[in-house]
């Protein structure tokens, strides 16, 4: 498949892009937005790809092919080959129209899909083309990368190269238009956004104008900065008054002679020593008039030294003459009268120029609410006209110097590519061996059959006590098998039966148990051929058997230890007799299922196995399989102990799953035996 596999060539031309190249960048602003530039190159690429280029791609591949019938790209396709001359020349001068006008070539358009089909069968549909073009940048690169891959390095020179011009003509032609478009509506609004600006400053200026307003906030700043300083210059004035007439109160009160320093106590001590005269007075003339007698005297001289203590104490009393500190005090007291009438009149003259400047502050009120409305308006126009403005601006810039896109390389014609075909080969070889591998899982993990011990452990959760092998037993008999010591069949066999008797033996032991009984879930898992298998092995142990049912066989010998087929179990219930033989004897059951509780009681029945159970060491009985769930329940009520044949390769239906529910719950059952596994490849006839 991969040996005729023509080469494949490759053109890569590079588009420069200066989003990256500080070089090309006008701007000061050297901080570069990762994430926008990033987004930048994902829209070129995008754009790159759109339909509009990929058609006029097509176009020029379809005119070149047509143009230069000796030398195209391509081989024509059979619909191009069955164009009559006349028309190819139409189909031409339509390309040339459509790539003039720039339309866009999709298979929905009316009356278009012949020239659909022409284009697809040739490859240069968009479809077709996109399956070996890849455009991409390089991380962290100011280049987009258009590479394309086909069998003519021709075509992928020319591809690549007509992709790269067209598309830069075509972006630089969009976003000159676009830019164009939104400079003509940004200048139409910018108009608008001056016209309104100058028709609400003008509406301000009008009624600053017709109110004689200058400046309303400084006005209205320094008319209350006034009314402050006035309302200070009261305070203080009437503080100043209260001051002062706290002051005058004082001087009245040291006046009125309650101070020491300005005479208060001089006019009560004078009036007593006024009084002291006139009593030394009075004394005087009695003592003349009464003939000087000596108790006259001693009341002048009494009198004399009050009143000079009296002299005395006044004199020590006024060291600074009260006249002076009452002078002072007088001069003191109109010299704040005069303070206090000075404040009380600067009260008159400042609530005056209060009532001015509130009256002329209430005036600017009104205006500053009218004012603020225009001067709101102007503001917010003024601040729209210079967003629309800086937009405006920033707009043109672009278009200047905005993005410009460049062919940094052109598509050349290079040499095949390295060969793919031992890529091929290996990936072939892998996925068959992925799927045969898969296959194999699948199939492991499907496969429901048990094979082996642990499989039967882990569906059953019940214990397996042994494993028989396959042996092929037609034509022989169970004394012949155990006779033979030359086939490896027969000798695995025999070695495996060994080891589960001794299994089955430990277990019976354990609570000397004698009847055992032999099921399987199903009929054709061998438990006939294994109950006749375990009572000639425990035969051979030297201990006397009882097989009920088991494989009926031919008898050999009266003397050997070959299983020998004797009366009925059904006979022995009802006549209580038994004829035994050496070692093994062999009680048939009725082959057709017949219930034991209609033949006998429960209580008879277990007084027969009572008398088999004196007679016999081991009684084995041949119990149907869990099908016949009538049946095998009635025996199972009987044995002590119970086994389970299962032959493996396969698998537990939901019947079977059912009836394990039911062994489980058997108090006496102790495991399974997995039938017919096979050894050294042998296959079951």
């Amino acid at each position: 498949m991969v040996k005729n596999l023509p080469k494949q060539y490759n053109s890569q031309a590079q588009i420069s892009t200066g989003l990256v190249d500080q070089s090309k960048q006008l701007s000061a602003n050297q901080n570069m937005d990762y994430f926008k530039t990033s987004q930048q190159f994902s829209n070129i690429i995008e754009k790159l790809k759109m339909k509009k280029i990929m058609s006029i791609l097509s176009y020029n591949l379809m005119l070149h092919d047509l143009e230069n019938p000796k030398n195209p790209f391509k081989k024509y396709s059979e619909k191009v080959e069955a164009l009559t001359p006349a028309k190819r020349t139409e189909l031409i001068a339509q390309l040339q129209e459509r790539l003039i006008k720039k339309e866009t070539l999709a298979l929905s358009d009316k009356g278009n899909n012949e020239l659909y089909d022409l284009v697809a069968s040739m490859g240069y549909d968009e479809e077709t083309i996109n399956k070996n073009l890849t455009v991409n940048r390089t991380d962290g690169s100011d280049f987009i990368n258009v590479s394309y891959i086909s069998a003519n390095p021709a075509l992928s020179a020319f591809l690549v190269n007509t992709l790269t011009t067209e598309f830069i003509q075509n972006y630089g032609q969009d976003v000159n238009f676009n830019q164009n478009n939104s400079l003509a509506l940004l200048d139409s609004l910018l108009k608008k956004k001056e016209a309104v600006m100058n028709a609400k400053n003008a509406a301000l200026k009008n009624f600053k104008m017709a109110n004689g307003v200058l400046n309303l906030d400084k006005q209205s700043e320094i008319a209350y900065s006034q009314i402050s300083q006035n309302e200070d210059r009261k305070a203080q004035a009437l503080r100043d008054i209260q001051a002062n007439q706290g002051a005058i109160a004082s001087i009245e009160a040291k006046l009125r002679g309650k101070d020491a320093y300005t005479g208060g106590n001089v006019v009560s001590d004078n009036r007593d020593i006024v009084d002291i005269k006139n009593q030394l007075k009075v004394a005087n003339d009695r003592y003349i008039d009464g003939n000087f007698k000596v108790g006259d005297k001693k009341s002048i001289d009494s009198l004399n030294r009050i009143l000079s203590a009296k002299t005395l104490r006044n004199s020590d009393n006024n060291i600074v003459d009260p006249t002076v500190n009452k002078q002072n005090l007088i001069q003191q007291r109109s010299a704040l009268d005069v303070s206090m009438n000075q404040a009380k009149s600067s009260i008159a003259s400042i609530d005056k120029e209060l009532a001015q400047l509130k009256s002329k502050y209430n005036t600017m009120v009104p205006f500053d609410a009218g004012i603020q409305n225009y001067e709101r308006d102007a503001d917010l126009a003024t601040k729209d006209y210079m967003d629309a403005l800086n937009r405006y601006n920033q707009t043109r810039t672009e278009q200047n110097i905005g993005l410009k896109l460049n062919i940094a390389q052109v598509g050349l014609i290079g040499t095949p590519e390295p060969s793919k075909r031992l890529i091929y080969i290996a990936l072939s070889g892998i996925s068959s061996f992925s799927i045969c591998f898969m296959a194999v899982v699948a199939l492991f993990f499907l496969d429901n059959t048990i094979n082996n011990s642990k499989q039967m452990i882990s569906a059953t959760n019940m214990p397996v006590l042994g494993n028989l092998s396959y042996v092929n037993i037609q034509g022989k008999s169970l004394k012949s098998i155990w006779n033979d010591a030359e086939t490896p069949n027969f000798i695995a066999f025999k070695n495996l039966l060994r080891s589960l008797r001794l299994e089955l033996t430990n277990k019976l032991d354990a609570d000397e148990s004698q009847i055992l009984g032999v099921t399987s879930l199903a009929s054709g898992e061998g438990k006939s051929f294994i109950a006749s298998s375990l009572a000639h092995a425990f035969a051979m142990t030297g201990k006397k058997v009882l097989l009920i049912g088991g494989e009926t066989q031919r008898i050999e010998s009266a003397n050997t230890k070959e299983l020998a087929i004797r009366d009925n179990f059904e006979t022995f219930l009802i006549k209580r007799e038994i004829q035994t033989q050496d070692l093994i004897t062999v009680l048939n059951k009725n082959n057709d299922n017949t219930s034991l509780l209609e033949i006998q009681s429960s209580k008879n029945l277990r007084a027969g196995f009572d008398v088999l159970r004196k007679e016999f060491d081991l009684i084995i009985i041949d119990i149907n399989s869990l099908r016949d769930i009538n049946v095998a329940k009635e025996w199972l009520m009987f044995t002590e102990k119970n086994i389970a044949v299962f032959e493996v390769g396969k698998a537990l239906s939901d019947t079977d799953k059912d009836l394990l529910v039911y062994l489980r719950e058997q108090p006496g059952f102790i495991g399974w035996v997995l039938n017919k596994i096979k050894l050294n490849g042998e296959s079951k006839s």
